[in-house]
Order: structure tokens, then C-alpha cells, then sequence
């Protein structure tokens, strides 16, 4: 028989749902589960993933479910049916949904078919994500527009925010076997070797750990490029590797973290010096944040940190705040800070970005670099975060900036020349932020230069 793990108590889940009905206060909650996704054909399907938010309220992570939570009467509805004779031939048996919906705390079952009847009245919804939702919520309400809840949206944020004690367990489970995973690279990649192989050696330990990815490895020596999810170049000494990956829990927890490191024993000269910027941006971080403290201003602090190590090279010039409200830093540093992380690597994103990182003490800036800032908004305790400075010598950015003659106060275009072949380089790790301050979540990865060099030697010989 197939086994479906639901990490939390009864309880949980219905405590859950009684907070999210309270708040909304009337009409009905529908929750969408998510379906198979064909690779290309019927039967070639990716890896399942339950929508996050249905996980979170309801926890049963089955394909083809849907719920409606009713405000008015606290009644919580299951719609799916159990697995026909056909299915149980080519998957083998299934949980009856009866056993699982006992362990969520769920006592009203449907046919899939029934959810149509029951969704009369006022009936709040969160934005789709998949084109296949949207039909669905089209279908089933007899609507041609979708128009998302808004006090659902604010709502199911305002309480995944604040991660519960045994989310956090979890998140430390997840961030653990990350960091670990990183290590493996770190401590097996070889000047020779595919950055497909390293992928591989991140995919085995991740496989090896029952777990999954929590999003599309970056893993490249061509880290100035943000979302490089190309595999395909050989690793040489002198080059520089960039690797972004998180592992994920079979119950959907993420941790997500970014390790920089030479593919020889030592970083050159010219990666050394900006590697020590940008580590030197991390310790500013966490000096910043703490609760009550504004991540836009922690971003700010940190970028002034960057300029300051930047005009000691000599690559920028001019009054680091002048140039960090001019957003000059922002060719160096194109994105922000960090995000939430939680059931989503990007928690809850889907939601919008705007409501899950801002609120209506801040707005999101439009300048470019903290336009990608997608946490702005002051920390609370129990938020978790990522921290993840980084530096990145774009040469088509860099030319785009020079030609329309942007922030020529305070970059030494000249002296950029040398260093725009070096790449990108992100330091990354995840925290929660505690009563006084934060703590980083599962256990550390050294992220000096000094102790990844040192990691780095042992591994040539």
C-alpha cells in the first residue's frame, strides 16, 4: 500500500482551519488540492507537489482532493474519491481517504463529483496558479472572471507567516540535510568535472535522504547569470562555481542555500576580494535584523556595506549613501536580500508577492534592484527568512549602464573592465527571527573564505 505521511496532529489541523474560518467569519472557504502534471503524454507525469496552502490546512498530500471550509457552521468538507480497481492495478492500493481524513480531523467525505452543489452563497477562493485551477474555478462557480479574496489572501498569510514550534522542527530538518548537501558538493566537485556531475552528486544525497529538490538547482560557474539552471560547462581551476540549491521534505518543508567556492584550492585574487565584500554584507545582515526592524532597511544597510567594499578595490567611487539611494549599488546587486521560506521556497508566493512581503506600512519600491527586494516588510517573530547577499559582474548590464551613462558619480567604469569576466558570487542560509533576534535554521555550513578554501584543499589533495 502506498504510503501518505501527514507530519502534524489532529489537532494541528483543526486548529488550523477553526483560526482561518474565524477570521474570515462567514460564507465558504474553497480549497483547491493540486493534480498530476503531464511531461508529455497522459501517463508521464512530474513528481507530484500538493498546492502548499491545501497541505497546510487540510494535510493530506493525495492528488485530485478538494475542500470547502464553511465559515457560518465551522463544517470542514473532503471531496475525492478512492482508487478504483483500474488505478490499484497500475499503483498499487491506495489509503481510503476516510483513514486519512480521521488523521486530519476531517469527519465529512464527498464524491469528487458532489463539490459543484455545495458551492453556493458567498464562496472566497485564493488566486490560481495553474491554468488547470482557473478553469476549475470558472467551471465550478459559473463564473468568466476570477477574482481572488482578498481577506482570504491576507488571512492564510497573516497565520503561515508565523511558523509554530513544530514547523520549525521541521524547517530545521530541511535546512540540515541542505546544508549537508552543500557540503557533499563542496567537498567532491574536481577541476575537470561537468557541472551536470556536481548536479548529480546534489541529486544522489537528496535521493539518498528521501527527499527532493525545493527548486531548480543553479549550479554554475556562471553565476552572474541569477537563475542559471544551465548544466552543460566543464569546471577548470580558476573558475568559480555558484550553487543554489534546497532540499525538500517529503511533508513540503524547504530550506534553501547558496555556497560560493573555487573550483581549485584557493579563489584568485580578483574573486577573493569581492568574495570578502559580500561576506562581509552577510555579517552585516545579521547585525540588522531582528523583529520590528524593516528587511527594506536591513537590504539598505547591506548595500551600503557593499558600495564601502566595492570603493576599496577601486570598481565604485563617491558617498556610499548617495549612491545607495541613486540605486547605483544595484548594478553590482541586482536583487534583494532575501524572502520568506516555509511549505513554499518562496513561501507563499502564489499568494502575491506584494501581500506576502509588504503590507500597507510599505509600499514596494519600483527602482531597479529593490524592485526584486520581495521582502520588505518589518520582522515579526516567527518569520522565517533566507539571507542572501550577493555580487555579480553582468558584462551586458554593465555596458547597458556605461552606454546610457548611468551613475557615473559613483561607478569606475574603467576599472570594472578587470573584473567583468569574474561571475557572481551569493553567500545564503535561513533563519528564523526570534524574540531578540534571529537564529539560523539546521546546522551551519562555514561560509568564510578562509574555511571554504581550507574545505576546498582537502578535497583537491
Amino acid at each position: 500500500m502506498a504510503k501518505v505521511s501527514i507530519p502534524f496532529s489532529v489537532e494541528t489541523y483543526s486548529e488550523r482551519r477553526k483560526t482561518l474560518m474565524s477570521k474570515i467569519g462567514k460564507g465558504k472557504i474553497l480549497l483547491l488540492g493540486n493534480q498530476d502534471s503531464s511531461i508529455n503524454f497522459k501517463d508521464n507525469v512530474y513528481h507530484f507537489r500538493q498546492d502548499s496552502t491545501f497541505l497546510y490546512y487540510i494535510g493530506i498530500n493525495l492528488m485530485d482532493l478538494n475542500a470547502i471550509l464553511d465559515c457560518d457552521t465551522g463544517e470542514v468538507s473532503l471531496f475525492g474519491d478512492d482508487a478504483s480497481i483500474d488505478l490499484i492495478v497500475w499503483m498499487g492500493n491506495q489509503p481510503k481517504l476516510s483513514e486519512l481524513a480521521e488523521k486530519v480531523g476531517i469527519k465529512t467525505l464527498h464524491p469528487a463529483s458532489k463539490i459543484r452543489e455545495m458551492l453556493g452563497g458567498d464562496v472566497k477562493y485564493l488566486p490560481p496558479y495553474r491554468s488547470r485551477h482557473e478553469i476549475a474555478l470558472k467551471s465550478l462557480l459559473d463564473i468568466s472572471q476570477v477574482e481572488p479574496s482578498l481577506d482570504l489572501i491576507h488571512a492564510v498569510i497573516a497565520q503561515r507567516n508565523i511558523k509554530t514550534e513544530e514547523e520549525i522542527q521541521l524547517l530545521d530538518q530541511a535546512c540540515s540535510l541542505t546544508a549537508k548537501m552543500h557540503e557533499y558538493v563542496l567537498r567532491n566537485a574536481k577541476p575537470g568535472m561537468m557541472e551536470y556531475q556536481l548536479v548529480g552528486l546534489a541529486s544522489a544525497f537528496a535521493w539518498n535522504s528521501n527527499a527532493q529538490w525545493s527548486f531548480p538547482p543553479i549550479l554554475t560557474k556562471n553565476g552572474q547569470t541569477l537563475h542559471n539552471h544551465y548544466h552543460g560547462h566543464q569546471i577548470n581551476e580558476g573558475d568559480m562555481v555558484l550553487f543554489d540549491g534546497g532540499i525538500e521534505l517529503e511533508s513540503g518543508y524547504c530550506g534553501d542555500m547558496t555556497r560560493s567556492f573555487p573550483v581549485g584550492a584557493k579563489f584568485t585574487e580578483k574573486q577573493s576580494n569581492l568574495y570578502r565584500i559580500v561576506y562581509k554584507s552577510y555579517q552585516t545582515a545579521l547585525e540588522h535584523t531582528k523583529p520590528e526592524r524593516y528587511y527594506k532597511d536591513v537590504h539598505l544597510a547591506v548595500a551600503k556595506t557593499m558600495v564601502e567594499g566595492l570603493k576599496e578595490i577601486g570598481l565604485m567611487k563617491g558617498d556610499p549613501d548617495e549612491a545607495v539611494a541613486a540605486g547605483a549599488h544595484a548594478l553590482f546587486f541586482p536583487h534583494g536580500l532575501g524572502h520568506m521560506l516555509g511549505l513554499d521556497v518562496h513561501d507563499m508566493e502564489n499568494l502575491g508577492e506584494v501581500h506576502v512581503g509588504y503590507d500597507n506600512t510599505i509600499e514596494k519600491s519600483m527602482q531597479f534592484g529593490l524592485r526584486s527586494l520581495r521582502l520588505g516588510r518589518k520582522l515579526k517573530e516567527g518569520f522565517v527568512i533566507t539571507i542572501e547577499p550577493g555580487i555579480y559582474l553582468i558584462p551586458e548590464l554593465i555596458d547597458k549602464f556605461k552606454s546610457e551613462g548611468q551613475h557615473l558619480n559613483f561607478v569606475d567604469y574603467k576599472a570594472l573592465e578587470d573584473y567583468r569576466t569574474v561571475g557572481g558570487i551569493r553567500i545564503e542560509d535561513d533563519y528564523i527571527i526570534t524574540s531578540d533576534g534571529h537564529r539560523r535554521l539546521g546546522e551551519a555550513l562555514a561560509n568564510d573564505l578562509d574555511s571554504i578554501e581550507s574545505m576546498r584543499a582537502e578535497a583537491i589533495g
